[in-house]
């Protein structure tokens, strides 16, 4: 989720850069911020932060075979 942020934030950016506007706030949408705020957000998706809940025990999740399991003969 946070890598599609970041590139929610590229995104915006490199609009915002290509249609020459500024919004009315020239310090606010600069290059170094944007792409702090991008880096960020990449780094906290590398970082595992906000990925999402962990599949652990007794959660109930995975694979579940009724019957027969495949491949054991």
């Amino acid at each position: 989720m946070l890598a599609i942020a970041a590139a929610v934030v590229f995104g915006v950016y490199l609009l915002l850069d290509l249609l020459d506007t500024n919004l009315g706030a020239p310090d606010l949408f600069n290059f170094p911020t944007m792409a702090s705020l991008g880096l960020l957000l990449l780094a906290l998706y590398l970082a595992g932060v906000g990925s999402g809940p962990r599949a652990g025990s007794g959660s109930g999740s995975g694979r579940r075979f009724y019957g027969r399991r495949p491949g054991r003969g």
